[in-house]
């Protein structure tokens, strides 16, 4: 009986079928990870870059355009229009214009103001269009849902409550005389 276990036990350990299956099952996860991830990176490249050259177009346009009185809705409107591929825009983008004197120097605040699905209705944070040659930065701040909240790098993203995680792209330019 012993006998007969032991031969068993061998011959089980010398057959190699089914070795292949052992590594797909280790292997494959690790590789979804890593292509979801770089799908995950893609996207938010893609996203960033589409905010950057849109708020480098209205900042372009308003220092052209010096006659014209620029709004919020305006500004977020025209960065919406020259960034078709963020989707929702018009209700995840938050603008932040911010006066800064270079004579008497305070930052602006290190964070910024992103939507927040729980409290849709916030007033603005500050925007003000500034006053002759006065340096002006413009934050803006798009929240959005990653392609797979579970990946590797969706996890490493800070989030909120609702899932969503926010790129942040800014500009600076002097508000010319009219």
């Amino acid at each position: 009986m012993t006998w007969n276990l032991k031969n068993r036990l061998r011959r089980f350990g010398a057959e190699e079928d089914g070795t292949s299956t052992i590594a797909f099952a280790l292997w494959v996860p690790l590789f979804a990870l890593t292509i979801i991830s770089t799908m995950e990176m893609g996207a938010l490249s893609m996203r960033h870059t589409a905010l950057e050259r849109g708020l480098d177009s209205v900042v372009r346009d308003v220092r052209l355009n010096t006659g014209t009185e620029h709004t919020h809705d305006t500004l977020k409107a025209a960065i919406c229009d020259a960034a078709p591929i963020l989707t929702d825009c018009a209700s995840t983008l938050r603008l932040e214009m911010i006066p800064l004197d270079l004579r008497n120097w305070t930052g602006p605040q290190p964070s910024a103001d992103c939507y927040d699905a729980a409290h849709p209705v916030r007033p603005l944070r500050t925007f003000h269009n500034g006053g002759d040659n006065e340096l002006m930065l413009l934050r803006a701040c798009y929240k959005y849902n990653p392609i797979a909240p579970t990946s590797m790098l969706a996890n490493s993203l800070p989030v909120d409550a609702h899932g969503y995680t926010g790129l942040v792209a800014f500009a600076a330019f002097v508000q010319e005389p009219i």
